[in-house]
């Protein structure tokens, strides 16, 4: 255990100085949400509609947040493709490391880069006019939820990369499976203004779940009127599909990362 913890630093760590030797790629992934929140906030947000009254970019935010998290899964599916497609697996099981350092790592590193989108995100959120208005723990809880969603869709990515091995494959695959994900979600209209078996999917959404629970913890509007039990249960449920998700994914990535270490 101690020398996974070690070797899962060191990797990380690896991991952690790609990102900031490639600053392009860091633009990419922060650019994104900054233009969903300029876009959906400003240009549209006019004619959106809160349930129960509020700003448009205060339910707005939460919803970014979540939507981030998911979509870092490309960069993370794309590493480990890339490890994988330039035999880095091959090289690492020939050095006295632990066999799962190179996973731990990849986790680590992604919650790392994951604070440093929420930092910026939270800071732009500021600069529109978002704020949360319940205490400080209630925040760090809603932070914490975020990132434990970010935990499981790292499992996912570690798993997509290590199945197609070949990041520009990867890249094109996450996008198209990311996006419905999103669209069907509470993350920019809230489900009960949308048809109502739509609805009921997007209240199933897992990233409406952590979209739901972290608006209710900052403090922000949208708190739904429906009376269904994923509307009045989304913390719980911000809890339960992360560990659901990375009790179907983790087992699945490391014995597909076992048998590229054979």
């Amino acid at each position: 255990m101690t020398a996974t913890v070690v070797d899962g630093w060191v990797m990380g760590r690896r991991y952690v100085s790609h990102v900031i030797r490639d600053p392009a790629e860091l633009a990419v992934y922060f650019s994104l949400p900054i233009i969903f929140v300029l876009v959906f906030g400003y240009v549209f947000g006019s004619a959106m509609m809160v349930p129960g009254g509020g700003d448009y970019r205060e339910f707005l935010l939460p919803g970014v947040f979540a939507m981030t998290m998911l979509y870092g899964l490309g960069a993370t599916a794309s590493g480990m493709a890339l490890d994988a497609s330039r035999g880095v697996i091959d090289r690492f099981r020939s050095l006295p490391v632990a066999r799962s350092a190179l996973v731990v790592g990849r986790c680590l590193a992604d919650l790392v880069r994951a604070l440093l989108e929420l930092s910026v995100l939270v800071v732009c959120g500021l600069l529109v006019g978002w704020q949360w208005r319940n205490s400080l723990g209630d925040a760090v809880a809603a932070v914490g939820l975020l990132l434990l969603l970010r935990t499981a869709l790292s499992w996912v990515g570690i798993y997509l990369g290590l199945l197609v091995r070949n990041p520009d494959t990867v890249g094109v695959i996450v996008f198209p499976l990311a996006f419905p994900v999103t669209a069907v979600s509470s993350i920019f209209v809230a489900p009960e203004l949308l048809p109502r078996w739509l609805g009921v999917v997007a209240e199933w959404n897992p990233l409406s779940a952590t979209a739901a629970a972290t608006r209710e913890l900052f403090g922000n509007p949208g708190l739904p009127a429906s009376e269904s039990w994923p509307a009045q249960h989304p913390v719980l449920l911000a809890v339960l599909w992360p560990l659901l998700l990375i009790a179907i994914f983790a087992p699945l990535a490391v014995r597909r990362y076992q048998r590229l270490s054979r």
